[in-house]
């Protein structure tokens, strides 16, 4: 249990770092607020740039054996000994 919380720890912070170092924005325009009369006059929103970095996916064809699990659960125990 103890394992799992710590691998899960590792794969959050290795998330949060990639997702930071991933994108970089920069803000190439300056906010403002419109001037406000009787009539609005136009504002200005602020403008941005974002450089992105690239991810190549691909896919595969792969063969995986899976194990074949018989379960019993207790209950299907107990009917059998009572059967008997």
């Amino acid at each position: 249990m103890k394992t799992g919380t710590i691998i899960a720890a590792v794969a959050v912070v290795a998330a949060v770092a990639f997702g930071v170092y991933m994108i970089d924005i920069d803000q190439t325009e300056e906010a403002r607020l419109p001037d406000v009369d009787v009539s609005v006059e136009g504002g200005n929103l602020p403008e941005f740039e974002a450089e992105t970095g690239d991810v190549d996916v691909g896919t595969k064809e792969v063969t995986v054996t899976v194990p074949t699990v018989d379960v019993e659960s207790p209950e299907e125990e107990d009917r059998v000994a009572e059967s008997n």
